[in-house]
Protein backbone atom coordinates (compact mmCIF):
# COMPACT_ATOMS: atom_id res chain seq x y z
CA UNK A 1 0.00 0.00 0.00
CA UNK A 2 1.60 3.66 -0.63
CA UNK A 3 2.30 5.83 1.74
CA UNK A 4 2.61 9.31 1.68
CA UNK A 5 4.97 10.90 -1.04
CA UNK A 6 8.12 11.98 -0.01
CA UNK A 7 10.31 14.68 -1.26
CA UNK A 8 14.12 13.75 -2.14
CA UNK A 9 15.27 17.52 -1.69
CA UNK A 10 17.48 17.41 -4.36
CA UNK A 11 15.66 17.88 -7.62
CA UNK A 12 12.03 17.81 -6.72
CA UNK A 13 11.13 14.86 -7.98
CA UNK A 14 8.54 13.04 -5.24
CA UNK A 15 9.00 9.44 -4.53
CA UNK A 16 6.82 7.05 -3.09
CA UNK A 17 7.80 4.71 -0.34
CA UNK A 18 5.95 0.97 -0.18
CA UNK A 19 4.35 -1.20 2.40
CA UNK A 20 3.56 -4.87 1.19
CA UNK A 21 1.38 -6.58 3.30
CA UNK A 22 -1.75 -8.48 2.97
CA UNK A 23 -4.76 -7.20 4.06
CA UNK A 24 -8.03 -9.08 5.04
CA UNK A 25 -11.20 -8.51 7.29
CA UNK A 26 -12.73 -9.50 10.66
CA UNK A 27 -15.73 -11.99 9.26
CA UNK A 28 -16.57 -12.41 13.15
CA UNK A 29 -14.98 -12.24 17.08
CA UNK A 30 -14.93 -14.57 20.12
CA UNK A 31 -13.34 -13.41 23.37
CA UNK A 32 -9.79 -13.63 21.89
CA UNK A 33 -10.14 -15.77 18.74
CA UNK A 34 -10.93 -13.55 15.42
CA UNK A 35 -12.39 -14.99 12.02
CA UNK A 36 -10.27 -13.05 9.45
CA UNK A 37 -11.36 -13.76 4.94
CA UNK A 38 -8.98 -12.48 2.56
CA UNK A 39 -5.20 -13.62 4.01
CA UNK A 40 -4.78 -16.78 1.37
CA UNK A 41 -1.07 -16.49 2.19
CA UNK A 42 -0.97 -16.85 5.86
CA UNK A 43 0.10 -19.87 7.67
CA UNK A 44 0.56 -20.71 11.01
CA UNK A 45 2.46 -18.74 13.13
CA UNK A 46 2.52 -15.47 11.31
CA UNK A 47 1.95 -12.47 13.10
CA UNK A 48 -1.34 -10.01 12.02
CA UNK A 49 -1.84 -6.53 12.96
CA UNK A 50 -4.84 -4.71 13.63
CA UNK A 51 -5.79 -1.38 12.25
CA UNK A 52 -7.67 -1.04 15.42
CA UNK A 53 -4.33 -1.15 16.85
CA UNK A 54 -3.05 -4.29 18.37
CA UNK A 55 -1.57 -7.67 17.61
CA UNK A 56 -2.19 -11.41 16.76
CA UNK A 57 -0.94 -14.92 15.45
CA UNK A 58 -2.21 -17.30 13.07
CA UNK A 59 -3.98 -20.50 14.76
CA UNK A 60 -5.14 -22.31 12.00
CA UNK A 61 -6.80 -21.35 8.88
CA UNK A 62 -9.07 -23.26 5.89
CA UNK A 63 -9.89 -22.57 2.49
CA UNK A 64 -12.52 -19.63 3.56
CA UNK A 65 -10.62 -17.99 6.57
CA UNK A 66 -8.01 -17.83 9.21
CA UNK A 67 -8.31 -18.32 13.09
CA UNK A 68 -6.59 -15.38 14.39
CA UNK A 69 -5.48 -15.41 18.50
CA UNK A 70 -5.41 -11.85 19.55
CA UNK A 71 -2.53 -10.86 22.20
CA UNK A 72 -3.68 -7.59 22.70
CA UNK A 73 -5.53 -4.58 21.24
CA UNK A 74 -6.08 -1.06 21.85
CA UNK A 75 -9.47 -0.59 20.87
CA UNK A 76 -12.61 -3.53 20.64
CA UNK A 77 -12.07 -5.17 17.40
CA UNK A 78 -15.27 -5.53 15.50
CA UNK A 79 -16.76 -7.19 12.48
CA UNK A 80 -15.61 -5.68 8.94
CA UNK A 81 -12.38 -4.04 10.42
CA UNK A 82 -9.08 -4.46 8.59
CA UNK A 83 -6.08 -6.44 9.75
CA UNK A 84 -3.06 -6.81 7.96
CA UNK A 85 -0.02 -9.05 7.52
CA UNK A 86 3.64 -8.45 6.66
CA UNK A 87 4.42 -12.42 6.43
CA UNK A 88 6.61 -12.20 9.69
CA UNK A 89 6.90 -14.48 12.56
CA UNK A 90 6.52 -13.75 16.44
CA UNK A 91 10.22 -12.53 17.34
CA UNK A 92 10.71 -10.88 21.08
CA UNK A 93 13.08 -8.92 22.55
CA UNK A 94 15.60 -10.29 24.89
CA UNK A 95 18.97 -8.85 26.65
CA UNK A 96 20.95 -8.40 29.83
CA UNK A 97 18.73 -5.69 31.20
CA UNK A 98 15.70 -7.57 31.31
CA UNK A 99 16.92 -9.11 34.66
CA UNK A 100 15.36 -7.88 37.70
CA UNK A 101 12.35 -6.93 35.86
CA UNK A 102 8.57 -7.62 35.78
CA UNK A 103 7.18 -8.08 32.13
CA UNK A 104 4.05 -9.35 30.33
CA UNK A 105 4.38 -12.14 27.86
CA UNK A 106 4.89 -9.69 25.15
CA UNK A 107 8.31 -8.62 26.84
CA UNK A 108 7.23 -5.33 27.66
CA UNK A 109 7.75 -3.96 31.23
CA UNK A 110 5.07 -4.07 33.74
CA UNK A 111 6.42 -2.54 36.74
CA UNK A 112 6.61 1.43 36.50
CA UNK A 113 10.52 1.40 35.74
CA UNK A 114 10.51 2.57 32.41
CA UNK A 115 11.43 1.02 28.81
CA UNK A 116 13.78 -2.14 28.67
CA UNK A 117 16.57 -1.69 25.87
CA UNK A 118 16.74 -5.01 23.72
CA UNK A 119 20.18 -6.77 23.20
CA UNK A 120 18.69 -9.04 20.62
CA UNK A 121 15.25 -10.38 19.23
CA UNK A 122 14.55 -13.53 19.39
CA UNK A 123 11.45 -16.48 17.96
CA UNK A 124 9.61 -17.71 20.75
CA UNK A 125 9.04 -20.69 18.56
CA UNK A 126 11.87 -21.99 17.74
CA UNK A 127 12.78 -25.52 17.56
CA UNK A 128 14.76 -26.99 20.36
CA UNK A 129 18.42 -27.80 20.09
CA UNK A 130 19.04 -31.59 18.50
CA UNK A 131 20.55 -34.53 20.30
CA UNK A 132 23.95 -33.47 18.87
CA UNK A 133 24.12 -30.18 20.43
CA UNK A 134 23.73 -31.64 24.23
CA UNK A 135 25.85 -33.01 26.50
CA UNK A 136 25.09 -35.41 29.39
CA UNK A 137 24.46 -33.66 32.53
CA UNK A 138 27.42 -33.02 35.07
CA UNK A 139 26.35 -30.19 37.62
CA UNK A 140 23.68 -30.47 40.49
CA UNK A 141 20.95 -27.73 40.82
CA UNK A 142 21.16 -26.82 44.27
CA UNK A 143 17.41 -26.31 45.23
CA UNK A 144 18.22 -25.13 48.69
CA UNK A 145 15.90 -28.18 50.12
CA UNK A 146 17.56 -30.87 52.15
CA UNK A 147 15.37 -33.87 51.05
CA UNK A 148 15.57 -32.47 47.26
CA UNK A 149 19.22 -32.35 46.86
CA UNK A 150 19.99 -35.51 49.27
CA UNK A 151 17.41 -37.69 48.19
CA UNK A 152 15.75 -36.53 44.71
CA UNK A 153 18.85 -35.04 43.08
CA UNK A 154 18.32 -31.90 40.08
CA UNK A 155 20.86 -31.91 37.73
CA UNK A 156 21.49 -28.64 35.69
CA UNK A 157 20.12 -29.27 31.88
CA UNK A 158 16.72 -31.06 33.94
CA UNK A 159 13.11 -30.96 33.79
CA UNK A 160 11.51 -32.01 36.66
CA UNK A 161 7.91 -31.90 37.26
CA UNK A 162 6.53 -30.47 40.63
CA UNK A 163 3.05 -32.23 40.96
CA UNK A 164 0.39 -32.39 43.85
CA UNK A 165 -2.90 -31.19 44.93
CA UNK A 166 -3.25 -27.37 45.55
CA UNK A 167 -2.00 -25.72 48.37
CA UNK A 168 0.68 -28.66 49.08
CA UNK A 169 4.03 -26.16 49.07
CA UNK A 170 4.99 -26.92 45.28
CA UNK A 171 5.28 -22.74 44.70
CA UNK A 172 7.88 -22.79 47.53
CA UNK A 173 9.88 -25.12 46.72
CA UNK A 174 10.06 -23.49 43.18
CA UNK A 175 10.77 -20.27 44.76
CA UNK A 176 12.73 -21.20 47.83
CA UNK A 177 15.05 -22.80 44.47
CA UNK A 178 15.38 -19.24 43.21
CA UNK A 179 16.18 -18.04 46.33
CA UNK A 180 19.04 -20.37 46.71
CA UNK A 181 21.02 -18.95 43.38
CA UNK A 182 21.74 -16.24 45.07
CA UNK A 183 25.77 -15.34 44.42
CA UNK A 184 25.75 -18.66 42.36
CA UNK A 185 25.35 -17.21 39.25
CA UNK A 186 22.47 -18.88 37.87
CA UNK A 187 19.78 -16.53 36.26
CA UNK A 188 16.11 -17.12 37.25
CA UNK A 189 12.97 -16.83 35.81
CA UNK A 190 9.31 -17.17 37.62
CA UNK A 191 6.74 -17.55 35.09
CA UNK A 192 3.30 -16.89 36.15
CA UNK A 193 0.28 -18.15 33.98
CA UNK A 194 -3.20 -17.62 35.05
CA UNK A 195 -2.35 -16.70 38.84
CA UNK A 196 -4.31 -14.33 40.34
CA UNK A 197 -2.59 -10.80 40.63
CA UNK A 198 -2.25 -11.43 44.54
CA UNK A 199 -0.17 -14.41 44.56
CA UNK A 200 1.82 -12.34 42.27
CA UNK A 201 2.73 -9.52 44.58
CA UNK A 202 3.59 -12.16 46.98
CA UNK A 203 5.99 -13.61 45.41
CA UNK A 204 7.28 -10.23 43.93
CA UNK A 205 7.63 -8.81 47.57
CA UNK A 206 9.32 -11.95 48.67
CA UNK A 207 12.00 -11.65 46.03
CA UNK A 208 12.68 -7.64 46.52
CA UNK A 209 13.01 -8.96 50.38
CA UNK A 210 15.43 -11.35 49.57
CA UNK A 211 17.51 -9.54 47.20
CA UNK A 212 16.96 -12.16 44.23
CA UNK A 213 15.89 -9.41 41.10
CA UNK A 214 19.27 -8.51 40.22
CA UNK A 215 19.44 -12.35 38.72
CA UNK A 216 16.09 -12.49 38.30
CA UNK A 217 12.94 -12.12 35.53
CA UNK A 218 9.22 -12.46 36.10
CA UNK A 219 7.29 -12.90 33.62
CA UNK A 220 3.42 -11.59 34.33
CA UNK A 221 0.99 -14.25 32.63
CA UNK A 222 -1.85 -13.03 35.22
CA UNK A 223 -5.58 -14.22 34.94
CA UNK A 224 -6.36 -10.55 34.24
CA UNK A 225 -4.79 -10.11 30.71
CA UNK A 226 -6.13 -11.69 27.54
CA UNK A 227 -6.06 -15.59 27.20
CA UNK A 228 -3.95 -15.06 23.89
CA UNK A 229 -1.33 -13.27 26.08
CA UNK A 230 -1.50 -16.35 29.39
CA UNK A 231 -0.89 -18.90 26.22
CA UNK A 232 2.18 -16.81 25.47
CA UNK A 233 3.50 -16.33 28.53
CA UNK A 234 5.78 -19.68 29.24
CA UNK A 235 7.05 -19.39 25.56
CA UNK A 236 8.52 -16.00 26.47
CA UNK A 237 9.85 -17.42 29.52
CA UNK A 238 11.59 -20.09 27.63
CA UNK A 239 12.66 -17.25 25.15
CA UNK A 240 14.69 -15.30 27.22
CA UNK A 241 15.98 -18.20 29.05
CA UNK A 242 17.51 -19.18 25.85
CA UNK A 243 19.55 -15.85 25.25
CA UNK A 244 21.24 -16.27 28.71
CA UNK A 245 22.39 -20.13 27.73
CA UNK A 246 23.27 -19.48 24.40
CA UNK A 247 25.93 -16.92 26.37
CA UNK A 248 27.04 -20.13 28.32
CA UNK A 249 25.59 -19.41 31.57
CA UNK A 250 23.27 -21.29 33.46
CA UNK A 251 18.80 -20.92 33.24
CA UNK A 252 16.24 -21.45 35.94
CA UNK A 253 12.65 -21.37 35.21
CA UNK A 254 9.66 -22.32 37.19
CA UNK A 255 5.77 -22.51 35.43
CA UNK A 256 3.70 -21.81 37.99
CA UNK A 257 1.76 -23.25 36.97
CA UNK A 258 0.93 -25.65 33.43
CA UNK A 259 -1.85 -26.66 34.40
CA UNK A 260 -3.86 -23.36 33.90
CA UNK A 261 -2.03 -22.88 30.77
CA UNK A 262 -3.34 -26.10 29.80
CA UNK A 263 -7.02 -24.97 30.60
CA UNK A 264 -6.63 -21.68 28.72
CA UNK A 265 -5.39 -23.50 25.35
CA UNK A 266 -8.37 -25.66 25.72
CA UNK A 267 -10.54 -22.22 25.80
CA UNK A 268 -8.85 -21.27 23.09
CA UNK A 269 -9.31 -24.57 20.86
CA UNK A 270 -12.87 -24.71 21.71
CA UNK A 271 -13.53 -21.26 20.76
CA UNK A 272 -11.86 -22.46 17.29
CA UNK A 273 -14.26 -24.83 17.11
CA UNK A 274 -11.86 -27.62 17.37
CA UNK A 275 -12.55 -31.34 18.21
CA UNK A 276 -12.42 -31.89 21.80
CA UNK A 277 -10.76 -35.07 23.05
CA UNK A 278 -9.89 -36.54 26.25
CA UNK A 279 -11.40 -34.03 28.94
CA UNK A 280 -12.21 -31.62 25.83
CA UNK A 281 -8.88 -30.70 25.11
CA UNK A 282 -7.73 -30.71 21.88
CA UNK A 283 -5.03 -33.64 19.96
CA UNK A 284 -2.15 -31.14 19.82
CA UNK A 285 -2.08 -30.54 24.17
CA UNK A 286 0.85 -32.75 24.41
CA UNK A 287 2.88 -30.75 21.37
CA UNK A 288 2.55 -27.70 22.94
CA UNK A 289 3.99 -28.81 25.67
CA UNK A 290 6.61 -31.00 24.90
CA UNK A 291 7.63 -28.83 22.31
CA UNK A 292 8.73 -26.39 25.09
CA UNK A 293 9.78 -28.86 27.47
CA UNK A 294 12.36 -30.46 24.96
CA UNK A 295 14.13 -26.74 24.90
CA UNK A 296 15.87 -27.42 28.17
CA UNK A 297 18.75 -29.13 28.18
CA UNK A 298 22.75 -28.32 28.63
CA UNK A 299 24.63 -27.22 25.39
CA UNK A 300 28.09 -28.57 24.44
CA UNK A 301 30.90 -26.43 24.75
CA UNK A 302 31.15 -25.48 21.16
CA UNK A 303 27.55 -23.82 21.43
CA UNK A 304 28.42 -21.81 24.84
CA UNK A 305 28.39 -24.64 27.26
CA UNK A 306 25.34 -23.08 28.87
CA UNK A 307 22.05 -25.09 30.52
CA UNK A 308 18.58 -24.63 30.79
CA UNK A 309 16.50 -26.35 33.95
CA UNK A 310 12.40 -26.23 34.58
CA UNK A 311 10.53 -26.51 37.36
CA UNK A 312 7.30 -27.09 35.41
CA UNK A 313 4.51 -26.69 38.04
CA UNK A 314 0.75 -28.85 37.68
CA UNK A 315 -2.01 -29.02 39.69
CA UNK A 316 -3.95 -32.50 40.47
CA UNK A 317 -7.37 -33.41 42.56
CA UNK A 318 -7.21 -35.88 45.00
CA UNK A 319 -4.18 -37.18 44.47
CA UNK A 320 -4.86 -38.68 41.14
CA UNK A 321 -1.86 -38.71 38.76
CA UNK A 322 -3.64 -40.15 35.92
CA UNK A 323 -5.15 -37.30 35.03
CA UNK A 324 -4.62 -36.23 31.29
CA UNK A 325 -2.12 -33.25 31.34
CA UNK A 326 -0.42 -34.79 34.45
CA UNK A 327 0.43 -37.79 32.67
CA UNK A 328 1.67 -36.13 29.54
CA UNK A 329 3.78 -34.40 31.40
CA UNK A 330 5.17 -37.11 33.39
CA UNK A 331 6.16 -38.64 29.78
CA UNK A 332 7.86 -35.70 29.24
CA UNK A 333 10.12 -34.95 32.16
CA UNK A 334 12.99 -36.37 33.83
CA UNK A 335 11.35 -36.95 36.95
CA UNK A 336 8.55 -35.99 39.41
CA UNK A 337 8.49 -34.98 42.35
CA UNK A 338 4.77 -35.67 44.38
CA UNK A 339 3.44 -33.64 46.89
CA UNK A 340 1.07 -35.25 48.84
CA UNK A 341 -2.14 -33.80 50.80
CA UNK A 342 -1.80 -36.33 54.09
CA UNK A 343 1.86 -34.90 54.62
CA UNK A 344 1.05 -31.82 54.27
CA UNK A 345 -2.00 -31.90 56.96
CA UNK A 346 0.44 -34.02 59.28
CA UNK A 347 2.92 -30.73 59.66
CA UNK A 348 5.61 -32.70 57.04
CA UNK A 349 6.72 -30.03 55.01
CA UNK A 350 7.81 -29.76 52.26
CA UNK A 351 5.14 -33.00 52.14
CA UNK A 352 7.05 -35.04 49.03
CA UNK A 353 6.23 -38.48 48.97
CA UNK A 354 9.28 -40.42 48.24
CA UNK A 355 7.23 -43.23 46.83
CA UNK A 356 5.80 -41.42 44.01
CA UNK A 357 9.00 -38.99 43.33
CA UNK A 358 11.67 -39.82 41.04
CA UNK A 359 14.82 -38.12 39.95
CA UNK A 360 16.01 -40.19 36.47
CA UNK A 361 18.87 -38.30 35.53
CA UNK A 362 19.87 -36.12 38.67
CA UNK A 363 22.11 -38.86 40.21
CA UNK A 364 24.80 -38.61 37.54
CA UNK A 365 25.52 -34.78 38.67
CA UNK A 366 25.39 -35.25 43.05
CA UNK A 367 27.61 -34.18 44.70
CA UNK A 368 29.95 -37.88 46.01
CA UNK A 369 29.81 -36.56 49.54
CA UNK A 370 26.14 -36.12 49.24
CA UNK A 371 25.56 -39.52 47.47
CA UNK A 372 27.63 -41.39 50.03
CA UNK A 373 25.63 -39.76 52.91
CA UNK A 374 21.72 -40.33 51.41
CA UNK A 375 22.38 -44.03 49.63
CA UNK A 376 20.10 -45.23 51.94
CA UNK A 377 18.03 -42.56 53.17
CA UNK A 378 14.90 -43.16 51.14
CA UNK A 379 14.81 -46.61 51.83
CA UNK A 380 14.92 -46.38 55.63
CA UNK A 381 12.48 -43.50 55.67
CA UNK A 382 9.99 -45.43 53.62
CA UNK A 383 10.46 -48.31 56.35
CA UNK A 384 10.42 -45.97 59.14
CA UNK A 385 6.85 -44.71 57.43
CA UNK A 386 5.97 -48.21 57.21
CA UNK A 387 6.82 -48.98 60.96
CA UNK A 388 5.02 -46.17 62.12
CA UNK A 389 1.84 -47.14 60.52
CA UNK A 390 2.07 -50.71 62.15
CA UNK A 391 2.58 -49.48 65.68
CA UNK A 392 -0.70 -46.96 65.26
CA UNK A 393 -2.23 -50.24 64.86
CA UNK A 394 -0.48 -52.12 67.90
CA UNK A 395 -1.00 -52.23 71.56
CA UNK A 396 1.63 -53.80 73.08
CA UNK A 397 5.54 -52.61 73.44
CA UNK A 398 7.71 -52.65 70.84
CA UNK A 399 10.80 -54.54 70.25
CA UNK A 400 14.59 -52.91 71.17
CA UNK A 401 15.14 -52.70 67.77
CA UNK A 402 11.66 -51.39 66.71
CA UNK A 403 12.21 -48.44 69.24
CA UNK A 404 15.87 -47.68 67.51
CA UNK A 405 14.30 -47.40 64.35
CA UNK A 406 11.55 -45.39 65.28
CA UNK A 407 13.59 -43.02 67.34
CA UNK A 408 16.32 -42.69 64.14
CA UNK A 409 12.87 -42.04 61.93
CA UNK A 410 11.65 -39.60 64.44
CA UNK A 411 15.32 -38.09 63.78
CA UNK A 412 15.13 -38.20 59.71
CA UNK A 413 11.58 -36.49 59.92
CA UNK A 414 12.85 -33.50 62.10
CA UNK A 415 16.29 -33.28 60.45
CA UNK A 416 13.71 -33.38 56.56
CA UNK A 417 11.19 -30.94 57.75
CA UNK A 418 12.17 -26.98 56.79
CA UNK A 419 10.86 -23.95 57.06
CA UNK A 420 9.56 -22.36 53.83
CA UNK A 421 11.41 -19.46 52.00
CA UNK A 422 14.88 -20.59 54.15
CA UNK A 423 17.15 -22.72 51.84
CA UNK A 424 20.43 -24.18 52.94
CA UNK A 425 23.72 -24.34 51.50
CA UNK A 426 25.16 -27.48 50.14
CA UNK A 427 27.82 -27.49 53.00
CA UNK A 428 25.32 -27.48 55.56
CA UNK A 429 22.72 -30.24 54.07
CA UNK A 430 26.52 -32.34 53.91
CA UNK A 431 26.89 -31.55 57.37
CA UNK A 432 23.15 -32.44 59.11
CA UNK A 433 23.30 -35.78 56.83
CA UNK A 434 26.51 -36.85 58.48
CA UNK A 435 25.25 -35.77 62.00
CA UNK A 436 22.47 -37.83 61.38
CA UNK A 437 24.51 -41.01 59.48
CA UNK A 438 26.22 -41.27 63.05
CA UNK A 439 23.07 -41.43 64.89
CA UNK A 440 23.91 -38.00 67.29
CA UNK A 441 20.33 -36.97 66.29
CA UNK A 442 18.20 -39.84 67.39
CA UNK A 443 17.43 -39.08 71.08
CA UNK A 444 17.04 -35.45 70.53
CA UNK A 445 14.04 -33.52 71.09
CA UNK A 446 12.21 -31.57 68.13
CA UNK A 447 13.48 -28.66 70.00
CA UNK A 448 16.87 -29.69 70.20
CA UNK A 449 16.73 -30.55 66.54
CA UNK A 450 15.85 -26.94 65.63
CA UNK A 451 18.36 -25.17 68.21
CA UNK A 452 21.08 -27.77 66.07
CA UNK A 453 20.26 -26.43 62.78
CA UNK A 454 20.40 -23.39 63.65
CA UNK A 455 23.52 -22.94 66.32
CA UNK A 456 25.79 -26.17 64.52
CA UNK A 457 26.96 -24.69 61.24
CA UNK A 458 27.45 -21.16 62.53
CA UNK A 459 30.18 -23.26 65.09
CA UNK A 460 31.23 -25.27 62.74
CA UNK A 461 32.21 -22.35 60.39
CA UNK A 462 33.42 -20.34 63.61
CA UNK A 463 35.84 -23.52 64.88
CA UNK A 464 36.78 -24.46 61.46
CA UNK A 465 36.85 -21.77 58.80
CA UNK A 466 38.31 -23.81 56.10
CA UNK A 467 35.45 -26.73 56.42
CA UNK A 468 32.92 -25.25 53.26
CA UNK A 469 35.96 -24.32 51.10
CA UNK A 470 37.09 -27.40 50.99
CA UNK A 471 34.05 -29.37 51.00
CA UNK A 472 32.43 -26.90 47.91
CA UNK A 473 36.38 -27.57 46.39
CA UNK A 474 36.09 -31.05 46.67
CA UNK A 475 32.76 -32.32 47.20
CA UNK A 476 33.43 -35.27 48.86
CA UNK A 477 33.81 -36.18 52.52
CA UNK A 478 37.28 -36.77 52.76
CA UNK A 479 39.22 -37.67 56.39
CA UNK A 480 40.52 -33.82 57.28
CA UNK A 481 36.32 -32.98 56.85
CA UNK A 482 35.33 -36.20 58.48
CA UNK A 483 37.81 -35.42 61.06
CA UNK A 484 36.76 -32.14 61.96
CA UNK A 485 32.93 -32.62 61.46
CA UNK A 486 33.78 -35.41 64.46
CA UNK A 487 35.61 -32.80 66.74
CA UNK A 488 33.02 -30.46 65.74
CA UNK A 489 30.04 -32.40 67.09
CA UNK A 490 31.58 -33.60 69.82
CA UNK A 491 32.47 -29.86 71.65
CA UNK A 492 28.83 -29.00 70.23
CA UNK A 493 27.17 -31.39 72.52
CA UNK A 494 29.71 -31.17 75.33
CA UNK A 495 28.86 -27.38 75.32
CA UNK A 496 24.64 -28.41 75.25
CA UNK A 497 24.83 -31.21 77.99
Amino acid sequence: MPSKPMNNGSNGDALVKFDVREAGTIKSVRECIIRVKGLPSCINGQMIECSQGGQGMVLGFNEEEAHIMVFKSNAPLRAGDEVYSKGQFLNLPVGEKFLGRVIDPLCEPVDNLGPIEPDAFFPVFREAPSVMDRVPVKETLETGTLLLDAIIPIAKGQRQLLIGDRLTGKTTVGLDAILNQKEREVICIYCSIGKTYSSLVKVLNLFKEKDVMPYTIVVSGVAAISMGEQYLAPYTAVTLGEYFMQKGKDVFVVFDDLTKHAWIYRQISLLMDRAPGREAYPGDIFYIHSQMMERAGYLKPELGGGSMTFFPIVDILQGDVTGYVSSNLISMTDGQIYFSSALFNKGVKPAIDFGLSVSRIGNKAQWPAMKALSGRLRLEYIQYQELLQMTQLRTTGLSKEAEERMKRGQAMTNILIQAKNNPISMETEIIFLFALSIGVLDNLSVADVNKFRVDFPKQAQEWFPELYVNLRQSQIMDDSVIAQLYEGLGRYFQSTA
